[in-house]
């Protein structure tokens, strides 16, 4: 009988360790043994090639969890370790059984020992991982009520939990001190907000932002929200141009056939009732910015229409760059407070943090472990349950920061998100479709994902696990998105890498440009308001700096958002870079090339963007591929 070499890995950080003793058996296709002291299958046995590990922890007086990374066995003969991958907590009293690392499909025989075992699989998943309700019209939760109740395989480790905790503490502790130290204060000037402007600062925040119309323009390209900016292909219908204007219309005119004319239209929060905080009723608009587009690729704003016509209003004002200062600079900042709110809610919140919970629960529940796209997908899934379900509880809080500070805060988010999942497509969420549709950009063609370790497309067609996945993501958690382009079935290859580029895209790069770029444009409080605190102007000649200085966040108000866009915005200590996950859910030579050559890629891409931004005034710097977090864990 030859001898059995059994490696155990235990996950890296504090607490993930046991003291309890854990019982493992070696299952193979002709017989299992379990380990004691030493491996003694019985006499004359030969176990065959291996299948499984099980695994049980013993304990008397105390639970004592462990976090079991993998486990590798070298067999007699083999040429190979076997590995068996677990990355979760070990506990209670049930058995653990871990299936040999390499991806299988499911097979139309049930008698398959590891069809029996996928199956028993998926269903206890689906007792543990349910849907769950938080607002009619918005995308299904995992149904828990607050981070405690997730399983623990979802929850923050112990190393990111006490990093959190102390974060939250300590930024409680700054806002105190800064709503002290300015108490009984309000706003004379913008220079006035550099008093509680303390700690780390970036470069980028600061007046020029608001005032110079560069960086007002650049911004709906490189800001925090790149996602509103249009090519124009005509005038806007709620444009109005009143009569003594004909010169504006004229440039418009001109800008168009130029093909340099675009537009932002936040025509989403048009009507929506604005939060009500500490008995003080907060402000809204619907602003429409026009830019031009020049030959040194510059982008400049040429007018601002704050509200859309309406019957009190059927001429609303137009601010030009040519108007009095403190005008001009009012009606920019109520483009960037409009801008915020779009951003969050429904960039930020919905089509990174909500889809990828989505996409997350619907891969636990319907694709076993063995599947190659839950190994594919699983890395970037990490801590997003948690994340969420703190967010959620932050949005629903009336002690929250939103509630207390946010203009679409304490309900009106509500109305915004349902707003934004009406307007949420397919093609939205690819962004070579994205620019297309927007008239932004000439279409590359690297989009389109390709992945050896997927299957042809009659497998693909014929994959009841893989269906099912398609249907609960678009039928069940996004409430049947079908008709809003997203597919029901896979039936070619092809459409499944598109469709899982899309869900990494999401869960990585996406959230990675919309979330860390908010303490470059969205810290100094005045170049991204939280909210307004007076109605936007009906006209031009009675705006003073006053009037700009009220309609700003007030003392209190401004210290949230900046806690909130420092706790966000910071990079996490326990940072996993984009394809630089040390799981290793696959087994077996290919994947692990496989994933080496894309990590050869993302360097020679982080080489590409470096000597790009050498070139540039102002880096850029989100998109790159060391600066991306391999899942939403913030």
């Amino acid at each position: 009988m030859g001898r059995y070499r059994i490696h155990v890995t235990t996950g890296a950080w504090l607490f993930s360790g046991s003291f309890n003793r854990v019982q493992l058996w070696l299952v193979g296709e002709r017989g299992e043994a379990e380990l004691e002291l030493q491996l003694r299958p019985a006499r004359g046995q030969d176990l065959g090639p291996l299948q499984f590990v099980k695994l049980r922890k013993h304990h008397s007086l105390v639970d004592d969890a462990w976090f079991c990374d993998r486990i590798t066995v070298q067999g007699p003969g083999a040429l190979e370790e076997a590995a068996f991958p677990c990355y979760r907590w070990v506990q209670g009293k049930g058995v653990l059984t871990l299936p040999e690392g390499t991806a299988r499909l499911a097979g139309e025989n049930t008698l398959d020992k590891f069809q029996k075992h996928r199956e028993k699989e998926l269903k206890e998943r689906q007792l543990i991982y349910c849907w769950d309700t938080w607002h009619e019209g918005l995308p299904l939760t995992m149904a828990v009520d607050s981070g405690k109740d997730l399983p623990p395989d979802m929850k923050f480790h112990s190393g990111k939990k006490l990093d959190y905790e102390w974060r939250v503490k300590t930024g409680a502790l700054e806002v105190a001190l800064k709503y002290v130290y300015n108490f009984l204060k309000s706003w004379d000037s913008l220079e006035d907000f550099d008093q509680i402007f303390w700690g780390l600062k970036s470069t980028l925040c600061g007046s020029p932002a608001l005032e110079d119309d560069e960086l007002f323009g650049y911004q709906f390209l490189n800001g925090t929200n790149p996602m509103m900016l249009r090519r124009s292909t005509s005038l806007p219908s709620r444009l109005v141009l009143p009569s003594g204007m004909e010169e504006l219309r004229a440039q418009l005119e001109k800008e168009l056939q130029n093909g340099s004319l675009f537009e932002a239209d936040y025509i989403l929060l048009d009507g929506i009732a604005a939060n009500v905080i500490q008995g003080r009723k907060q402000y809204l608009a619907a602003p429409l910015v026009m830019l031009k587009m020049e030959p040194s690729g510059k982008l400049l704003p040429m007018v601002i229409q704050i509200q859309p016509p309406n019957a009190s209003y059927p001429t609303p004002p137009l601010f030009l760059p040519s108007d009095p200062p403190l005008a001009w600079l009012l009606a920019k900042t109520w483009v960037r407070s409009s801008d915020l709110q779009i951003h969050q809610f429904q960039y930020h919140v919905l089509n990174t943090h909500m889809l990828a919970e989505v996409i997350a629960v619907a891969t636990m529940r319907c694709l076993p472990g063995l599947h190659p796209v839950f190994k594919l997908l699983i890395p970037h899934t990490r801590y997003t349950m948690e994340v969420n379900a703190g967010l959620r509880g932050e949005l629903n809080s009336e002690s929250g920061i939103f509630s207390q500070a946010v203009s679409t805060g304490g309900g009106p988010h509500v109305h915004l998100l349902r707003r934004a999942m009406a307007k949420l497509t397919y093609r939205s969420l690819c962004p070579p479709e994205h620019l297309a549709d927007r008239g932004l950009l000439g279409i590359p063609s690297t989009w389109k994902g390709s992945s050896p370790l997927l299957p042809g497309d009659d497998i693909v067609r014929g994959d009841p696990e893989l269906q099912a996945w398609c249907r609960e993501i678009t039928e069940v958690g996004l409430c049947q998105a079908q008709d809003r382009g997203f597919p029901v079935s896979f039936q070619s290859r092809a459409q499944l890498c598109h469709f899982l580029t899309m869900c990494i895209f999401t869960c990585t790069a996406q959230h990675a440009a919309v979330n860390f770029s908010q303490h470059d444009w969205l810290f100094w409080v005045p170049n991204a308001p939280c909210t307004m605190r007076m109605p936007s102007p009906t006209t031009k000649e009675d705006v003073t700096m006053a009037t700009l200085m009220g309609s700003l966040p007030d003392v209190w108000q401004s210290c949230l958002q900046m806690l909130f866009v420092r706790q966000v915005s910071r990079k996490q200590p326990d940072m996993v870079p984009l394809g630089y996950h040390t799981e290793e859910y696959f087994s077996g030579p290919e994947p692990k090339a496989v994933l080496r050559q894309f990590q050869a890629d993302l360097d020679n891409l982080e080489r590409e963007i470096m000597a790009r931004n050498e070139q540039l005034d102002i880096p850029y710097e989100y998109l790159k591929p060391s600066c991306l977090e391999n899942s939403i864990t913030i």
